[in-house]
C-alpha cells in the first residue's frame, strides 16, 4: 500500500513539475503571456528583481542578469550536487557488479530457447535486486525536473525583461546578439564536459565524447540569434557548471570512491551469478568446429575399418 502512495505521489508531483516546466506562452506580437504560471510565479518576480537592482543600486543591466543567475544557481546547487553524489556512489557500486551482470549477458547471448533467455534476464535482475541496486542506476528524473522551471523562467526573464534590450554591457549591446559571448559561452560549456571526464574510465569516455560535443554545439547555435543578454545568462550557467563539476567530479569524486571502496570492502557484493572460468567465450565459439573435426575423423575410421573388413 505505501508503494502504492509513493508512486502516486511522486507521479504527481512529476506531472506538475513537467508542466510548469513548459516554456512561456507568446502572444501573437511574440510577447510572453502574463496570465501564465511559470511567467506568475517565476519570471515576473526575476524580472522585478533585476528592476529593483538597477533603479536602486544604479546596476546595470548585466549586472543584474548575472547576479540573479548567480543567486538561482546557488540557491539550486545543493541540489544538483546530491544529485552527482548518488550518481556517482551508484555508478562505483554498479562497478563491482559488472563481473557478474556481463555473465549473465553472455548467457543471455548464448541463449537458445525463450525459457533459457528469460532465464537469464531473471539472473540479471536478482544481480541488482539482491545488491540494492537499480538496473538503471537507482537516479530519477525528478531533480532534473525541479530545476527545469527555474532555469526556464531565467532564460525568458533575461529575454524579456523591460530594459535589457536597450541597455549594454561594457560595450555590448544586449538586444542584439553578441558573438563574442557566444564564444565565451560555448568554451565553458566545452569546458564543463572535459572536467566530467577527469578520472573517468577510458572506455566510459568514448561515449561521452558525442555528448561533450552535442552541448556547446547546442548552446552556440542557440545564442547565435538571441540577444546578448540572454547570452550572458548562457556564460554565467556554463562557468557555474565548470564550478560544480570540478566540485563533484575532482573533489569529492575521489573520497566517494575511497567510501564506496571500504564499505564494498566490508560487505562484498552478494554472488548471484558465477563467471564461467573453465571455458571462455571464445572456446564456445571454437567448440563446435572442433566436434564436427572429431566427429569427420571418428568417420573416416570407421569406414577405413569397414573397407579393410570387406
Amino acid at each position: 500500500m505505501n508503494k502504492w502512495k509513493n508512486w502516486l505521489l511522486g507521479s504527481s508531483l512529476a506531472t506538475i513539475l513537467l508542466f510548469l516546466s513548459g516554456c512561456v506562452r507568446l502572444d501573437s506580437n511574440g510577447n510572453p503571456d502574463t496570465s501564465g504560471i511559470v511567467y506568475r510565479l517565476l519570471v515576473h518576480p526575476m524580472g522585478q528583481a533585476i528592476t529593483y537592482l538597477v533603479e536602486n543600486f544604479n546596476w546595470s543591466y548585466g549586472w543584474a542578469v548575472i547576479l540573479m543567475t548567480v543567486i538561482v544557481r546557488i540557491i539550486i546547487l545543493p541540489l544538483g550536487i546530491s544529485q552527482s553524489k548518488k550518481t556517482m556512489i551508484q555508478s562505483e557500486k554498479m562497478q563491482a557488479l559488472k563481473p557478474q551482470v556481463q555473465a549473465a549477458q553472455e548467457k543471455l547471448k548464448t541463449a537458445t530457447t525463450r525459457e533459457e533467455q528469460m532465464a537469464a534476464q531473471a539472473e540479471m535482475q536478482q544481480v541488482y535486486r539482491e545488491n540494492g541496486l537499480s538496473m538503471t542506476g537507482g537516479i530519477g528524473c525528478l531533480p532534473l525536473l525541479i530545476q527545469m522551471p527555474i532555469f526556464s523562467a531565467l532564460y525568458f526573464t533575461a529575454r524579456y525583461t523591460e530594459g535589457i534590450r536597450d541597455s549594454s554591457f561594457y560595450g555590448i549591446d544586449l538586444g542584439n546578439p553578441s558573438f563574442l559571448l557566444v564564444a565565451i559561452a560555448g568554451i565553458a560549456y566545452l569546458l564543463q564536459g572535459y572536467i566530467s571526464t577527469i578520472g573517468i574510465p577510458e572506455e566510459q569516455k568514448k561515449t561521452m565524447r558525442t555528448m561533450l560535443i552535442v552541448s556547446p554545439a547546442m548552446i552556440v547555435f542557440m545564442s547565435i540569434s538571441a540577444p546578448a543578454g540572454v547570452t550572458l545568462y548562457w556564460v554565467v550557467g556554463g562557468i557555474f557548471s565548470c564550478l560544480q563539476t570540478f566540485i563533484t567530479n575532482v573533489i569529492m569524486k575521489p573520497k566517494l570512491k575511497a567510501q564506496v571502496a571500504e564499505e564494498l570492502k566490508q560487505n562484498p557484493p552478494k554472488q548471484v551469478v558465477t563467471p564461467r572460468k573453465d571455458v571462455t567465450p571464445a572456446e564456445e565459439e571454437k567448440q563446435p568446429t572442433k566436434q564436427l573435426q572429431a566427429s569427420k575423423k571418428q568417420n573416416g575410421r570407421n569406414s577405413g575399418k569397414q573397407q579393410n573388413r570387406k
